[in-house]
């Protein structure tokens, strides 16, 4: 576990589309000080346009998750620029985004995680703040459910269930400390179902869906010509996502994630479930071993 706090050490700039709304935004990721945390910043917007990346300020969770500030600025589908931020270590950044939708890249977190790694990253002052879990939080909703409990690592279990043959029943498990987020998580793409295309155009959403930004699934099975990038992405893309989604903690816990069936509504009701039980948390400062870390 790193015991200080980073930063990307150089302003990363790119372009895309966003999944949902159709529109193309221009993101700079930049690097901030030490205790900072994750900040977006709506560039087309000139007062009020700070919104920080925490699950308190979560106020949609349909197919994606958004959030928004006080006075109504928001930013939406956050979750897979977080998980690379996760994945690479990045304590501290502000995100400036020229729209209300962060761009889908590929559909999954490797193109920022590229991003990041070429950028390069900076180790900063502060002791880095972890979040141990110290007693089981369980949600349950309609036969959906996702679980914290004790662990002295960051590891996500997960299942899903499609009622169709491309996707069925998969299952995976991402540990931290032993496994590549790079490698193993941050490749695995969203996906949708075709035939739900124009029901969610109706809806807003899906407009810039394609399949160079996600893995279409028809009646054949898979549509990309190029097939999956791993056997069992659909599960893994479910990985990637959650830890996106929990990394709004604001901390990188330590505790075994179990999900099954979930999204990123559950993700967003552990969190605060979690949150309303401090004796079901400690929040340590490194360096110091975890044993030893003294308690903010």
């Amino acid at each position: 576990m790193e015991a200080l706090q980073q930063t990307i050490l150089k302003p990363i700039k790119f372009q895309g589309i966003g999944v949902h709304s159709g529109k193309e935004v221009t993101v700079r990721i930049l690097p901030a000080p030490e205790n900072t945390g994750i900040v977006f910043k709506r560039t087309d917007l000139s007062e009020n346009n700070i919104i920080e990346a925490n699950y308190a300020l979560v106020v949609e969770t349909r197919l994606c998750t958004v959030i928004a500030n006080e006075f109504g600025a928001k930013v939406s589908t956050i979750e897979h620029i977080l998980s690379a931020f996760w994945g690479c270590g990045i304590d501290n950044a502000t995100v400036e985004i020229d729209g209300e939708e962060m761009a889908i890249m590929d559909g999954s977190a490797a193109p920022f995680v590229a991003l990041i790694s070429k950028a390069g990253i900076k180790t900063q002052a502060a002791a880095r703040k972890y979040l141990q879990i110290t007693k089981p939080v369980v949600i349950e909703h309609e036969g959906k459910t996702i679980e914290l409990h004790p662990h002295d690592e960051f590891s996500v279990e997960c299942d899903i269930e499609f009622a169709h043959a491309a996707i069925g029943q998969q299952a995976y498990t991402y540990n931290a400390a032993a496994d590549s987020y790079n490698h193993l998580v941050s490749r695995a793409r969203t996906f949708g179902f075709a035939k739900d295309v124009e029901q969610l155009k109706q809806m807003g959403l899906a407009r810039g869906a394609s399949l160079s930004n996600a893995v279409g699934i028809d009646d054949d099975g898979v549509m990309n010509p190029e097939g999956l990038r791993y056997k069992d992405e659909f599960v893994r893309h479910k990985i990637l996502d959650c830890i996106g989604d929990l990394y709004l903690s604001g901390y990188r816990i330590l505790g075994k994630v179990v999900a099954s069936k979930a999204g990123h509504s559950l993700h967003n009701l552990i969190l605060r479930k979690l949150f309303a039980e401090p004796d079901c948390y400690n929040i340590f400062e490194m360096p110091v071993r975890i044993s030893k870390a003294k308690a903010l």
